[in-house]
């Protein structure tokens, strides 16, 4: 289990019951909406407001200890897992989100074929498809 409070004092950031009860709904619901990490929180602690649970969202973003992707055509999603290069399989149907590894060897994502002039860093790549529990259900229909 991880120290909440020893990983935001590492980050600079006031250790507070609302940011604490944030940063484990994080860790307990990887991919998960803002609203949905609102509704984890408030079944912890109590009252808080979204707009709450956003600020923190966003000053963990910021400083780098949660990353916020969001996939074309749905609401951000927050995760944990910072500092490597991963990418997202995203189910059409369902929505489900799951980390996948950056290709091993050669980063060819890293490597663009025209840079502009950039000194890239990362990547993000989101693969679509259909997830296996929906696939199940096409198939029981």
């Amino acid at each position: 289990m991880s120290d909440h409070s020893a990983i935001l004092k590492d980050h600079r950031i006031p250790v507070t019951a609302q940011r604490l009860a944030v940063l484990r709904a994080v860790d307990s619901k990887p991919h998960a909406t803002a609203d949905a990490l609102a509704d984890v929180v408030r079944a912890e602690i109590g009252t808080i407001s979204r707009q709450a649970v956003y600020n923190v969202l966003t000053l963990f973003s910021e400083r780098g200890l949660i990353r916020r992707i969001q996939p074309a055509g749905s609401s951000a999603r927050y995760e944990n897992r910072v500092g490597d290069n991963h990418h997202h399989l995203v189910c059409r149907k369902c929505g489900m989100t799951v980390d996948v590894d950056c290709a091993t060897g050669q980063t060819p994502c890293l490597h663009a074929s025209d840079d502009a002039g950039f000194v890239i860093d990362e990547a993000e790549v989101i693969y679509w498809g259909v997830c296996p529990e929906c696939q199940k259900v096409k198939e029981d229909a």
